[in-house]
Formats: structure tokens, C-alpha cells, sequence
């Protein structure tokens, strides 16, 4: 991950062309894609992304019915994910990152 951190209405995030800030998908920026990294294998759905962080230890968490989250016992960790994979947005990929180092990145498509 290079670039830099940007905080902006109370949300941190990462620019990574902070000249000209990179946008995704139709409008025209570079779209990003999950990798799990011990099978080489692209998140393309939320079934997928779903057993892969079952097999790293996290449980579905239904708490928010507009929202897919998942809990780690052994942590204060959630991940929360709009339920709509179309809206699968970067920073929702690299909050999966940042919470489970080793097992995903972030990669240009």
C-alpha cells in the first residue's frame, strides 16, 4: 500500500495519487480487486469472501440487518460490509487488510 493517508469529515483513508485522487470503476480510475493470498484467488462474491474469513476465524455477526459483518472472537475486530457486493468499495478491501495481515491484499485489476 503506497499513497497517503487522507482524514476528511472524520474519516481516514488512503489516496493513492494524491495529485489527482484516484476514483473507481465507470468513473474512470484504476478498480481494485481482494486477493487471498494462500490461494492466489480473487474475492469476486461475498460467499467467497465469506469462507475465507471463516476458515481465518471470524463469525457472521447479525446485529445490523443493512449491513454483512463479521466478528473474531479472539479480537475487538469487526469488518462491516454493505450488503450489496456492488458496493464493495476499496476501503472496505482494505479494511479486511488491516485485519488480517498475511492473508489478503489489495491489488490493481
Amino acid at each position: 500500500m503506497s499513497g497517503v493517508w487522507v482524514f476528511k469529515n472524520g474519516v481516514v483513508r488512503l489516496v493513492e495519487n494524491p495529485g489527482g485522487e484516484a476514483v473507481e470503476g465507470s468513473r474512470g480510475g484504476r478498480r481494485k480487486m481482494l486477493v487471498h493470498l494462500a490461494s492466489n484467488e480473487v474475492i469476486t462474491s461475498y460467499s467467497v469472501l465469506e469462507r475465507k474469513l471463516y476458515s481465518l476465524g471470524w463469525e457472521r455477526y447479525y446485529d445490523d440487518p443493512d449491513l454483512l459483518q463479521f466478528h473474531k472472537r479472539s479480537t475487538v475486530h469487526l469488518i462491516s460490509l454493505p450488503r450489496d457486493f456492488n458496493k464493495f468499495k476499496s476501503m472496505h478491501m482494505y479494511d479486511i487488510v488491516v485485519k488480517n495481515k498475511n492473508a489478503f491484499e489489495v491489488r490493481d485489476m
